[in-house]
């Protein structure tokens, strides 16, 4: 059964970073496009950053663009979310999703209902 499991989390301090990792079972991940979501209590889920793997492309949600970095390691089948320079509106719990739709070229990059598999997600806290 295909499935991705999100790890990295947990308590980091204002300005500081943080690497997430979402890692694949079942699939080959370099054929699917991936993307980083999280959901804040009180908050809509919200699109962070999702990577294009056949087209080599990469896009950012507004709020964290020039902090955060999405990649892909072929060899260990894991695609990675650097988070460097941390706010407190960062907190969340922080889950990855794919699809090999292009469901997402018509609808847009972080239209959640595009992605038909997700992790359980990892918490991410950033406090003093």
């Amino acid at each position: 059964q295909l499935q991705l499991v999100e790890s990295g989390g947990g308590l980091v301090q204002p300005g500081g970073s943080l690497r997430l990792s979402c890692a694949a079972s079942g699939f080959i991940l370099q054929y699917y496009s991936i993307g980083w979501f999280r959901q804040a209590p009180g908050k809509d889920r919200e699109g962070v950053s999702c990577i294009r793997l056949s087209e080599n492309t990469t896009d950012y949600g507004d709020s964290v663009k020039g902090r955060f970095t999405i990649s892909m390691n072929d060899a260990k089948n894991k695609v990675y979310l650097q988070m460097n320079s941390v706010k407190p509106g960062d907190t969340a719990v922080y889950c990855c999703g794919a699809t090999l739709t292009s469901c997402t070229a018509e609808s847009g990059t972080f239209y959640a209902p595009c992605y038909d598999y997700w992790g359980q997600g990892t918490q991410v806290t950033v406090a003093s």
